[in-house]
């Protein structure tokens, strides 16, 4: 399991990791960008992202996350009406028009869950991405920004180089994405590419841009720094 599976290790984990809450006070957030590896790598990257949003009157947030295990080309959303974790079962939402599969093996999403459960988010709407165009982007993003929810997008940034170019190629990401960089979109470094396609399109819509929360890398955390992964938070 990515995440502890005893209730109380699992909220404790996630308590510590919201009390790492950035010095940050924006005055509006649509949503997030997290990693989603293990908690024991990424869990504190991400818990200090979601802590920005304790305390706000949230109810339902859309999970937009790549797929790992199935090849597809296209979005998937979930069939399931219900997703449990150690924490209880929250509410799924189908997203309309997309089609249904069993989306909870798929990390990138199932991560993100706990996080939103200790948020007192009440329902989600899990989305998996599939190698979808542009344009397919463009269009995902139009229907979810008519969504009132805040909006969580998974991904990790390089695998398994070596510390100093992992950080080199990590930051170079990290500053397409701040800066919603289009010629250099094709030069992000990420497993979560393409649902980083859709948000692009929606910052756009939102008028707003991705600020770095957090960065660290694997090696950073364990020490082995000679494959790392890249692990980056942000909001926007």
């Amino acid at each position: 399991m990515w995440y502890p599976s005893n209730k109380q290790e699992l909220e404790s984990f996630i308590d510590n990791s919201f009390k790492r809450k950035p010095n940050l006070k924006p005055k509006k957030i649509n949503g997030l960008i997290v990693p989603h590896a293990g908690y024991e790598y990424s869990g504190m990257i991400a818990g200090k992202a979601f802590s920005i949003l304790k305390n706000k009157k949230l109810d339902k947030a859309i999970i937009i996350g790549p797929s790992h295990y199935i090849n597809l080309p296209n979005a998937m959303t979930s069939n399931l009406n219900e997703w449990p974790t150690p924490l209880g079962k929250i509410t799924i939402k189908q997203f309309p028009s997309l089609k249904m599969m069993d989306l909870e093996s798929e990390h990138s999403i199932n991560n993100q869950i706990p996080f939103l459960q200790k948020l007192n988010i009440k329902e989600i709407i899990p989305i998996m991405i599939g190698k979808i165009t542009d344009e397919q982007a463009k269009e995902l993003a139009k229907k979810i920004a008519k969504i009132n929810a805040i909006y969580i997008f998974s991904t990790d940034l390089s695998h398994f180089l070596p510390y100093d170019q992992a950080v080199q190629k990590d930051k170079f990401s990290i500053n397409i994405i701040e800066n919603l960089d289009e010629n250099n979109f094709k030069y992000i470094d990420a497993c979560g590419y393409f649902p980083l396609m859709v948000l692009f399109h929606l910052c756009k819509i939102k008028k707003t841009h991705p600020r770095l929360i957090e960065y660290k890398n694997s090696g950073d955390i364990i020490g082995d720094k000679s494959a790392v992964v890249g692990y980056a938070s942000f909001f926007f």
